[in-house]
């Protein structure tokens, strides 16, 4: 078990080997899983990383940065944030993709991003969840790049792009708390609009 255990790739395949003993066992009195299946447990796992090191991000590391001395912070910016970032940036991709699948798949797609009535706090959701995976790609890791040194910029351009990607992580932060309750309230049906 420790060979299993001291990798996360073995780990990680040892979790998909258990997930499909389960499907299998569970499909054999018949049962079967539509697309909508795959889409919404493929949304919900990339959902969990996505949003998982969003909070990592905001609730861990940026608030211990400044404690942490300055002949150590180089580690975090050149190992651990570029790999944190990395699994951030594509947990939100696949959220996103498996998100706009799981719509297709149930016939929801159209009346979500219209915001129609009866899809409202799914769409809700769902448009909170796009404007949070444009910050991500298109506002935090580019300005991660500059202030990790990823890229080439003028030094003082790091503290302003680390300030701005900081600001926008704060965004999905704040963004994330009313897009969860609008994904569990359409999913429960707690919302009748």
């Amino acid at each position: 078990m420790g060979k299993i255990l001291e990798s996360i790739q073995n780990t990680v395949i040892a979790g998909f080997v258990v997930m499909i003993a389960l499907f299998v066992w569970m499909t054999q009195g018949g049962v079967a899983y539509e697309m909508a299946f795959y889409a919404r447990y493929a949304h919900v796992l990339a959902g969990v990383m996505w949003i998982g090191l969003l909070w990592y991000f905001n609730f861990v590391q940026i608030p211990t940065m400044p404690s942490i001395p300055d002949e150590q912070k180089p580690a975090i910016g050149k190992h651990i944030a570029p790999k944190a970032l990395w699994w951030f940036r594509w947990g939100a991709m696949f959220t996103i993709l498996s998100g706009l699948l799981l719509a297709h798949f149930n016939g929801y797609l159209v009346d979500a991003m219209t915001l129609a009535e009866g899809s409202r706090a799914i769409g809700i959701g769902m448009w909170l969840g796009i404007i949070m995976w444009f910050n991500v790609w298109f506002v935090i890791w580019p300005n991660q790049k500059v202030a990790l040194g990823i890229i080439e910029a003028e030094a003082d351009a790091k503290p302003a792009a680390a300030r701005k990607a900081m600001l926008f992580s704060r965004t999905n932060t704040l963004l994330s708390i009313p897009m969860l309750f609008c994904m569990v309230s359409a999913q429960n049906g707690a919302m009748g609009w």
